[in-house]
């Protein structure tokens, strides 16, 4: 029992793998809303780092090479990958695709389109206000929506309902990682962004600043969240 537990001390993603088969409808129903608010926050990120059009998340880089690849939509690709990570993870792995996965895949978009249209208009006409500070304030707003992304992450990964399949991809090398070496969540994510970026990269997809930006500072802020959001989620499950 003690040592089964420990590796889960080590790393808070770790326990995606755990203690759900004995959680009641009223616990699901609390981490799933808790889950859904980390997932806004993060999204609100992502809609500002894209407002701010100092390049694509690293994710949405390789999403847009493998697009141009194959001569399908960024859409059309982004959902089959989600897809296709969800059935590899849940055939391969235990107790990492969990219901919030599924919300994950298929509510991001509709949260992310929301907060463009809400913001969109508002960001533009400051910009324009005073195109001397254009470029100043678009990096703000960029790292900005880095921290708030960030900050959600870390929410929906402590909410302990599952994340989106993406995300996954590092939290699941984590725990397979820690088996053989130590290693942090903050370290695999930032490689897994860099691969993205590579791959994306190779295939076509736009790179700018602000994706290696995310490459290098998602991860590691995460990382600096994940403590707090833990005490936060337990308070109010």
């Amino acid at each position: 029992m003690q040592t089964t537990n420990k590796p889960s001390n080590q790393q808070n993603a770790n326990s995606f793998s755990t203690d759900t088969k004995n959680r009641s409808i009223k616990e699901w129903v609390k981490r799933l809303i808790v889950l859904f608010v980390g997932l806004t926050i993060a999204h609100l990120g992502v809609s500002l780092f894209v407002l701010s059009e100092l390049g694509s998340d690293t994710f949405t880089v390789m999403i847009q090479g493998i697009a141009n690849t194959i001569g399908l939509s960024i859409g059309s690709v982004h959902v089959i990958a989600l897809i296709f990570l969800m059935l590899l993870m849940a055939l391969t792995t235990h107790g990492y695709i969990l219901p919030g996965s599924i919300v994950c895949a298929f509510c991001g978009g509709w949260i992310i389109d929301f907060f463009i249209w809400l913001f969109k208009d508002f960001l533009q006409v400051i910009c324009e206000a005073s195109s001397l500070w254009t470029m100043w304030f678009r990096i703000v707003v960029m790292v900005l929506g880095c921290v708030i992304l960030s900050l959600g992450m870390s929410i929906v990964i402590e909410s302990k309902s599952g994340t989106g399949p993406n995300d996954l991809i590092a939290i699941i090398l984590t725990d397979k990682l820690n088996q053989k070496i130590k290693i942090q969540f903050s370290v695999v994510r930032v490689l897994c962004d860099v691969v993205f970026v590579v791959v994306g990269f190779l295939l076509g997809g736009k790179v700018g600043i602000g994706t290696v930006v995310a490459a290098f500072c998602i991860g590691p802020i995460v990382q600096f969240f994940l403590p707090k959001s833990k005490k936060l989620v337990a308070k109010i499950v």
